[in-house]
């Protein structure tokens, strides 16, 4: 009897313990350590580590920088939550909808198939499409007669970060509305066919049926927009040439790698990763208290 119990508690352990020892190896134990080289000064080949305790984060806190790529990864975190999931619910409620369902299959392809491209493949596309003097915005501005906007989009300070969000958006919002498509396709077509029967048109059944239905993804999709907000590296490196002009554009991500690979600070590179961490684990604790998700 007593090796039929352990033998009840072996077995599932035994399916859990490969992933344990992952996540133990290439998550924790990283984690574990980032937190330990933030209280030490270091170069990626110094054979000696220097412990300095706080001065680190002493640093960070009167470090300029950190303050612009904050505010970038900000901008980053609004307009990534209005585009990619409010318009991303919108264009996947459109698709579900009775009426477009005919023509769902080639629009839900068309607009995720820029997620299938890499990152570093858009970002060398759009570099054309942003050249002041051939690229295709400034072209086409011209051809219908707004060419006093033409600037030149990736070199001017006041639009360097937009036009790299703007990047992520048109690279991401698919990812976002085939999440919620998934979602709005659990919900019954009873609930629809009785407030169509009541009288509720489309507008109204988006927001008394489809929006309370999707809750749970829309929070889920909330956090993972966000958090990937305040990680974001390839576009703002790749577009920009690492943040510029100047850091008119850095983000968290970028000063990290700037920090530890061109300052060799690796030290002060691990601590900016501590603040990454601790942001994105901030918005996790909020989306699992504060909205309640994860429930279902």
């Amino acid at each position: 009897m007593k090796l039929r119990q352990l033998k009840a508690v072996a077995q599932p352990l035994g399916f859990i313990l490969p992933c344990m020892i992952m996540l133990g190896l290439f998550v924790y134990y990283p984690l574990v350590q980032n937190f330990i080289f933030s209280s030490f000064r270091f170069s990626a080949f110094s054979p000696e580590k220097i412990f300095i305790g706080f001065e680190n984060y002493k640093t960070l806190f009167t470090d300029e920088i950190v303050v612009t790529a904050l505010r970038n990864n900000i901008r980053y975190a609004v307009v990534s939550v209005l585009i990619q999931v409010c318009f991303g619910l919108v264009l996947a409620a459109i698709l579900e909808d009775r009426v477009f369902r005919r023509f769902a299959p080639l629009f839900r392809t068309t607009f995720f198939l820029p997620v299938v491209i890499s990152v570093s493949v858009v970002c060398l596309l759009f570099g054309f499409v942003y050249n002041p003097i051939d690229g295709l915005l400034n072209k086409f501005l011209e051809l219908i007669g707004l060419g006093s906007l033409a600037r030149p989009w990736l070199g001017s300070g006041k639009t360097a970060i937009w036009a790299t969000i703007a990047v992520s958006q048109w690279h991401s919002t698919g990812y976002i509305m085939m999440l919620f498509i998934v979602a709005i396709q659990k919900i019954p077509e009873e609930l629809y066919e009785a407030a169509e029967i009541d009288g509720a048109g489309k507008l109204r059944q988006f927001f008394v049926i489809t929006l309370p239905q999707v809750k749970e993804m829309f929070f889920v999709s909330s956090v993972i927009t966000v958090t990937g907000s305040f990680m974001v590296f390839n576009e703002p490196y790749i577009l920009t040439k690492g943040g510029g002009p100047g850091t008119s554009s850095i983000t968290i991500g970028v000063h990290m790698y700037q920090s530890g690979f061109f300052k060799d600070m690796m030290g002060y590179a691990s601590t900016l990763a501590v603040v990454i961490f601790l942001i994105s684990a901030f918005f996790a604790v909020i989306q699992m208290t504060a909205f309640k998700s994860g429930e279902d």
